[in-house]
């Protein structure tokens, strides 16, 4: 029996099966979602945090990820809405709200004048996809990294974390739960990496992924080696190795004023299918 306010309930275990139809409707889009799904079976201490769902009629419509990424999941304005209401009964645990740019405008609507300043607020940023070969050649130094690459590796997605985001990932302590993410990454066969001699200059990681898609993240140059190419053919490599052993569509969001990043995903035929919004705290 719904306890709460407009259908709104915390889902577990006995909904996955329902979660996972509801999300399957885009499951490119939602791969995040999915994975985290999958990987914990609805249960909040797997979660750290909890999956929501807004019920109509006894089905589930819309749901949302509630943890240190908030993410509605397939929520029209209205159920972004009523997400909101819940989530202005308890203390904000998000440090990020992503997901399709309407239901983010519409969940921040609600939640922006109680939940304080945010460090920014990207309202427009592409979500990619690619789901055939890439349209460059793809660079054959590219490969699967391996534990004895962090030392290169781990300053490398430092310096790109920061460049991206802000701030430094290892700020205010967080630098050893950092290193066991790229490390997480490197054994699941998700960081690609690019040397030349003993100098990284390019790499990658998958961030998540589901048996319909993998969601690209953390694509990073050195600054002095940028402009020479090895973004759009170590794309390419990525997408070709991805498509091959993980998932057969590969996506990713990016700003849009980033335009020398869209250049590449560009060449490398990623096309538009979705907006993105970002908020962080």
């Amino acid at each position: 029996m719904l306890t709460t306010r407009h259908g709104v309930r915390v889902l577990g275990a006995p909904d996955l099966e329902a979660f996972l139809a509801l999300a399957g409707r885009n499951p490119v889009v939602n791969v995040f979602a999915i994975h985290r799904a999958q990987t914990t079976n609805l249960e909040p201490r797997w979660l750290g945090g909890e999956m929501w769902g807004r019920f109509d009629g006894g089905h589930l419509v819309a749901a949302c990820h509630v943890a240190a990424n908030l993410v509605p999941v397939e929520a029209d304005p209205e159920a972004a809405v009523a997400f909101a209401e819940r989530a202005l009964s308890r203390r904000r645990t998000a440090s990020t709200i992503v997901g399709p740019q309407d239901a983010v405008r519409a969940f921040w609507g609600e939640v922006g004048p109680h939940w304080g300043s945010p460090r920014d607020m990207r309202w427009d940023q592409r979500h990619l996809v690619i789901d055939g070969p890439p349209a460059v050649s793809p660079d054959q130094g590219v490969r699967a990294g391996v534990q004895n690459d962090i030392a290169t590796l781990y300053p490398a997605c430092v310096a790109m974390y920061t460049e991206e985001v802000g701030v430094s990932p290892e700020y205010g302590g967080g630098s050893e739960l950092y290193r066991a993410r790229v490390a997480q990454l490197i054994g699941r066969g998700w960081s690609f990496v690019r040397y030349d001699g003993d100098e990284l200059v390019f790499k990658a990681e998958v961030a998540c992924a589901s048996p319909d898609a993998a969601q690209i993240q953390g694509v990073w140059v050195p600054p002095h080696r940028r402009g020479q190419g090895l973004a759009s053919a170590g794309m390419a490599a990525v997408v070709q190795q991805v498509r091959a052993r993980i998932s057969p569509t590969v996506s990713l969001y990016v700003n849009d004023w980033n335009h020398s990043a869209r250049a590449v995903y560009e060449r490398v035929g990623f096309v538009e299918n979705e907006r993105f919004a970002t908020v962080m705290f």
